[in-house]
C-alpha cells in the first residue's frame, strides 16, 4: 500500500488507522462477510485459479477505487465506510465485474511478498528480543489462560449441547414408541376391520349367487311364459285368419246362391210377375204365409251363421286383446325384475367398495392388496 497508494498511506497514518482494522476480516472470511455473493464468486474462482495473492489484489483495487473517498474521511469517517458504504456500492454486479477487471490488473510479485514476510519475521525476531523475558512470559501465560478459559468455556457448552441432545432424543424416542404403539393398535383394527370386511364380502357374493339364482329362474318363467304367449297369439291370429277366410267363403257362396236364386225367380214367368229384379214384391194375391215362412226360414239360418261367426270373431278379438295385455304385463314385469337386478347388484357393489374405503381408506399401514378383493368381486 505504502508503493503503490502513498497518499492513502500517508493519510492513514496520520489518522492511526491500522490495516488490521479493516483488513483483517477481509483475509480472514475471503470477502464473504460483507460483500455480496456475485462479487465473492469472483473472488473465489480467481483465487482457486491464480492463488492466494489474489487477495492483495482485490484489497489494493478496493482501496484504489475509494481513495477519493477515504482521503476526506475522519478516523470514525473511514471505518464506517469500510463497514457500510464499501459493501453497498458493489451489489451491482457491473461494479463488481469492474472491480475484478482492475484487481486482476494489479501486480504484486510474489518475490516482494516473500521478502516483506521475511523483513516482517526480522523485525519479529527484534522486538521479542529486546522485549523483558518477564513481560514476554506474563504475556505468554495470560495468552494460555485464555486459551484454557476458551477452552473450559467450550468444554461446557459441548457438555450442555450433549445433555440437551440426549433429553431431545429420549423425548423423540418416547414420542416414536408412543407412536409405534399407535400404530400397531391401528394396525391390528385395520386387520381386525380387513377380516370383518372379507366376511361381509363373502356373505355378499353368496347372497348374490342365491340372488342370481331366483333372477335366473324368474327370467327362465318369465321366457318361457312369453314364448307360450307368443304361440297362443299366433294361433290366435292363424285362427282369425281362417275365420276371416271362413267368412269371406260364406258371403261369397251366399251370394251366388241369393243370386241363383234371383235367376230362377225372373226366369219363372209367375215369380217374375210376383217379384221385380230388386226382389219386391208386386202382387198382393198371392200366399204371403208360404212364401214368408221359407224365407224368414233361409234369412234366420243366415242371420243365425253370421251372428255365430261375429260371435266367434268377437272372442277371438277379445283374447287377442287380453293376450297382448299379458304380453305387455310379462315385458312390464320381465323390465322390473331387470331393474332390481341391476339395482341389487348396484346397491351390493357400492355397499361393498363404501365399506372397505370405510375400512382401508383412513388407515396409514393398510397393505396395498387390500384393496384388490372387491374388483375380483365384481
Amino acid at each position: 500500500m505504502k508503493e503503490q497508494l502513498p497518499e492513502l498511506h500517508s493519510h492513514f497514518c496520520d489518522l492511526n488507522l491500522e490495516a488490521h482494522m479493516y483488513a483483517s476480516q477481509w483475509f480472514l472470511t475471503l470477502f464473504t462477510a460483507k460483500f455480496p455473493l456475485c462479487m465473492v464468486f469472483h473472488i473465489i474462482d480467481l483465487l482457486l485459479c491464480e492463488g492466494l495473492n489474489i487477495i492483495f489484489h482485490v484489497a489494493l483495487a478496493l482501496l484504489k477505487t475509494s481513495k477519493e473517498d477515504l482521503l476526506q474521511a475522519d478516523f470514525e469517517g473511514a471505518l464506517k465506510f469500510f463497514r457500510v458504504q464499501l459493501p453497498k456500492r458493489y451489489r451491482a454486479e457491473e461494479n463488481a465485474r469492474r472491480l475484478m477487471e482492475q484487481a486482476c490488473n494489479i501486480k504484486v510479485p510474489t518475490k516482494k511478498l516473500k521478502k516483506y514476510e521475511k523483513e516482517y519475521q526480522t523485525m519479529r525476531e527484534s522486538q521479542l528480543q529486546q522485549e523483558d523475558p518477564m513481560d514476554r512470559y506474563k504475556r505468554e501465560n495470560r495468552r494460555l489462560q485464555e486459551a484454557s478459559m476458551r477452552l473450559e468455556q467450550e468444554n461446557d457448552d459441548l457438555a450442555h449441547e450433549l445433555v440437551t441432545s440426549k433429553i431431545a432424543l429420549r423425548n423423540d424416542l418416547d414420542q416414536a414408541e408412543d407412536k409405534a404403539d399407535v400404530l400397531n393398535k391401528e394396525l391390528l383394527l385395520t386387520k381386525q376391520r380387513l377380516v370383518e370386511t372379507e366376511e361381509e364380502k363373502r356373505k355378499q357374493e353368496e347372497e348374490t349367487a342365491q340372488l342370481k339364482e331366483v333372477f335366473r329362474k324368474q327370467l327362465e318363467k318369465a321366457e318361457y311364459e312369453i314364448k307360450k304367449t307368443t304361440a297362443i297369439i299366433a294361433e290366435y291370429k292363424q285362427i282369425c285368419s281362417q275365420l276371416s277366410t271362413r267368412l269371406e267363403k260364406q258371403q261369397a257362396a251366399s251370394k251366388e246362391e241369393l243370386e241363383a236364386v234371383k235367376g230362377k225367380m225372373m226366369a219363372c214367368k209367375h215369380c217374375s210377375d210376383i217379384f221385380s229384379k230388386e226382389g219386391a214384391v208386386k202382387l198382393a194375391t198371392v200366399s204371403r204365409e208360404d212364401q214368408g215362412i221359407e224365407r224368414d226360414d233361409e234369412k234366420d239360418s243366415l242371420k243365425k251363421q253370421l251372428r255365430e261367426m261375429e260371435l266367434e270373431l268377437a272372442q277371438t278379438k277379445l283374447q287377442l286383446v287380453e293376450a297382448k295385455c299379458k304380453i305387455q304385463e310379462l315385458e312390464h314385469q320381465r323390465g322390473a325384475l331387470m331393474n332390481e337386478i341391476q339395482a341389487a347388484k348396484n346397491s351390493w357393489f357400492s355397499k361393498t367398495l363404501n365399506s372397505i374405503k370405510t375400512a382401508t381408506g383412513t388407515q396409514p399401514l393398510q397393505p396395498p392388496q387390500a384393496a384388490q378383493p372387491p374388483k375380483e368381486s365384481t
